[in-house]
């Protein structure tokens, strides 16, 4: 027999659960009482998931992704984070920009993590953690078609969901260029998928299921580059960076001489006259030492480093960049 305890959870967690519109139900809606049910649902939480919606610069090119966190965590495309480790820049949809990184990513289903590092505390939307959704289901998209456009605002574009399958949803919702990475909600406002494939038909577009973020959550928070794509590369081998010009010591080990500018070593902390000690588990005796290490290393990879600075063992973990083309 069900104990009276878990049938008063049951009600509770009933009770949270928002109401399902009787017009996600029907084929098409029926008279003027159901496309109003639509527009006063959507009207009702557009205010608040509009205010979490964000752009994301990177380089020469843009995306969108939506905050799900009050300290900024914001759930995207692997396609349009670019990687893991990648500085990114957020713009809010009050025009704000906040300078974010890109945490780990599923190469092969196409959902990513970054994270805003500014302090602050940052709108944000609730995601569908019950997999509520069902075929044929009102939905809206938003995005940043083409980049931040202050006068425009947001995108907001309604449709359907025609075909849920175990990592993707597809919905009619209209998606250009940019959209990328944006969210898609259900009528109660819930996140139940991020952009993923913008169709060459307007209205043919895949989205990536919260389930596949819940899936991967914690190895994503973690920074970890999930499988082998086709919608990120994996960065190889030997193309890790750590900007810092080093001397070889009598006594054995580095002196920094030189730090390179927005380097990860400059940003770790590291200064000029730090002895280097140990790279992760490796004892760092000459110049050939390190680099035949970093040759093993791909940006984005962590390192720990160990250095002597005021008579003082000290200890760092820094991630590695990308080295520029020649």
């Amino acid at each position: 027999m069900i104990s009276l305890l878990t049938l008063l959870l049951a009600m509770v967690v009933s009770a949270q659960e928002p109401s399902r519109l009787a017009v996600n139900d029907k084929k098409a809606p029926t008279d003027e009482m159901d496309l109003r049910a639509i527009s006063d649902a959507i009207k009702r939480v557009l205010p608040s998931v509009k205010s979490a919606t964000v752009c994301l610069e990177l380089g020469e090119g843009s995306g969108s992704g939506v905050i799900v966190s009050a300290d900024g965590l914001i759930l995207t495309a692997a396609h349009v984070s670019g990687g893991v480790g990648k500085k990114i820049t957020a713009i809010l949809a009050d025009g704000r920009k906040v300078s974010c990184e890109s945490l780990g990513l599923s190469s092969e289903s196409d959902c990513a993590m970054a994270k805003i590092i500014d302090q602050g505390s940052y709108p944000f939307v609730d995601i569908d953690r019950v997999d509520s959704s069902k075929l044929g289901d009102w939905v809206f998209s938003l995005g940043h078609s083409g980049g931040y456009d202050a006068a425009r605002g947001v995108g907001v574009r309604i449709g359907r969901l025609v075909k849920i399958a175990d990592r993707t949803l597809q919905s009619d919702c209209t998606l250009i260029g940019g959209d990328s990475g944006g969210p898609l909600f259900d009528l109660n406002g819930r996140l139940i998928g991020i952009h993923s494939r913008v169709g060459e038909n307007l209205s043919v577009n895949m989205h990536v299921p919260m389930r596949e973020f819940l899936r991967n959550w914690d190895e994503m928070k973690q920074s970890e580059f999930l499988g082998n794509g086709p919608f990120a590369s994996k960065p190889s081998k030997g193309s890790g960076f750590l900007g810092l010009g080093t001397e070889e010591m009598a006594g054995g080990g580095l002196r920094v001489t030189q730090i390179g500018r927005e380097s990860p070593a400059e940003a770790s902390g590291i200064k000029v006259g730090d002895m280097l000690l140990k790279m992760d588990d490796l004892q760092i005796s000459d110049k050939a030492s390190m680099q035949n290490y970093l040759k093993t290393k791909a940006a984005g990879d962590l390192v720990r480093l160990v250095f002597k600075r005021d008579g003082k063992d000290r200890e760092i973990v820094l991630r590695l960049a990308e080295k520029s083309s020649p």
